[in-house]
């Protein structure tokens, strides 16, 4: 029969030793699960973020397309002349002759542009889009007021071949046409005869590239300019009509 020697230093935990470690052991995993439920707050937070700067851009454009000196693109009010009555009109036309959507650009399908990263729908409220899937508000601000969006003003001089203003005797046989998306999917006319010194104003004119056209009454002579109305800035143009006419 073989007796079992152990050597005399050789001992077990005691139960406060095991407690400890189950404490380090929880407070370490703790931790961990700490840093991982930030990182994927911060990764849901960006995603949300991302998207909503999409869905913004969808709305108004990107103000970093250029096209020959102006912005190229204004996303739906550019074609519409109005905002989206919801998010679903960034997809999915509504009815207009002008839309020329999908407004959303990247891999999306016909339900996740609704959601942020948390699976809850987005709130839209025209001049923001706010998420609230993370437990607070998350907003992305399009515009202050509507009106920075769909009611701009042009002041303009119109000027003939020569540097030369009307003049009282010239103002009846000019007029400036502004033509713009009506907000309905049509098109709207505004018109405005110069004063004797060639200033002009139109008023509640939506973002996006319009044109300006003036017409000679006495020749019917037509001109057309290319105006660019960016966000809550009014637009100063001075319009050389080509032919020397008063």
């Amino acid at each position: 029969m073989h007796r079992m020697i152990y050597p005399l230093n050789q001992r077990g935990f005691t139960l406060i030793e095991l407690i400890l470690v189950i404490i380090i052991i929880g407070i370490l995993a703790g931790i961990a699960t700490m840093k991982m439920t930030s990182t994927i707050d911060t990764a849901k937070y960006e995603a949300t973020m991302a998207e909503m700067d999409g869905l913004a851009r969808a709305i108004v454009g990107n103000p970093d397309t250029y096209t020959e000196g102006a912005q190229g693109d204004f996303g739906y009010i550019g074609d519409i002349g109005a905002l989206p009555p919801d998010l679903d009109a960034l997809v999915f036309n509504p009815g207009y002759a002008t839309w020329k959507g999908p407004y959303l650009s990247g891999n999306f399908d016909n339900t996740d542009f609704r959601k942020d990263a948390w699976d809850m729908d987005f709130i839209y409220g025209g001049t923001y889009i706010r998420s609230v899937g993370s437990g607070s508000n998350i907003d992305k601000i399009i515009a202050s007021v509507t009106g920075e969006l769909l009611a701009n003003t042009i002041h303009g001089f119109l000027l003939d071949g020569n540097n030369t203003p009307p003049g009282d005797a010239y103002v009846d046989s000019v007029v400036i046409d502004i033509i713009f998306p009506d907000g309905a999917g049509g098109v709207a006319h505004s018109s405005a005869a110069p004063g004797a010194d060639g200033s002009f104003d139109f008023s509640g004119i939506p973002i996006g590239n319009h044109t300006l056209r003036v017409i000679y009454l006495p020749a019917n002579d037509t001109v057309d300019y290319d105006l660019s109305i960016i966000p809550g800035n009014d637009a100063y143009v001075t319009l050389n009509f080509p032919a020397d006419l008063w």
